[in-house]
């Protein structure tokens, strides 16, 4: 009886310092750190999560946490060049559905900066067309706004390139649905912690190899 016993004293030890493992896993990857004021709440730009990250900045405007709204897209692959070579034009400007959320939620049109950042393609490449315009504009005080599993490398990756040029924030969207404690019960939040740890990994691949 007591070899049952300690065999399910076990389990539960192990059930619960799984679950505790798997939390940590989830909750390493989500940071903040808001400001009292910066000079602008940047949305980094990514499908169809860039609604809780307008949300999230509309909200850091409307609170005075950021005197403006930064948003940037307008990617171009190789074939879109292509067809806009040939004549092809898109209906409607790439901005302007963010901007729609953006003045819904009552932010002023003047008060919103589009960057186009065709040659952007993962959160490396955006910091830099991105960053390099912010500096351009002089804003050096800013708040990053992303989803909540990237708010930690997208901390790291403008504060190492940044470095001394600007004082970088992040705010990771709270209407996001990620949650850090239960994220192994979803698919596509398994999908997301997966590919969030492989490009932390290919990050320092990079670093090594160039």
């Amino acid at each position: 009886m007591r070899k049952i016993f300690l065999v399910f004293l076990l389990a539960i030890f192990l059930v619960v310092l799984h679950e505790k493992i798997l939390i940590g896993i989830g909750s390493f990857l989500v940071v903040q750190d808001i400001p009292a004021k910066a000079d602008a709440a940047v949305v980094l730009y990514t499908g169809v999560d860039i609604y809780p990250r307008l949300i999230e900045a509309a909200n850091l405007y409307k609170q005075a946490k950021a005197e403006k709204v930064v948003i940037n897209g307008n990617r171009k692959t190789d074939i879109l060049r292509s067809l806009e070579n040939s004549g092809y034009e898109a209906p409607c400007k790439w901005y302007a559905a963010e901007i729609d959320v953006l003045t819904h939620l009552g932010i002023a049109k003047d008060h919103i900066i589009a960057i186009s950042a065709e040659g952007a393609y993962d959160t490396i490449s955006e910091a830099k067309i991105v960053g390099e315009t912010l500096l351009d504009n002089g804003m050096t005080n800013v708040i990053i706004t992303t989803s909540k599993f990237h708010s930690r490398r997208a901390r790291h990756i403008w504060n190492k390139m940044y470095r001394g040029k600007l004082i970088i924030h992040v705010a990771p969207a709270q209407n996001d649905p990620f949650n850090p404690e239960a994220w192994w019960k979803t698919g596509r939040q398994i999908r997301c912690v997966l590919s969030e740890y492989g490009a932390w990994m290919y990050y320092y691949w990079i670093k090594i190899v160039d």
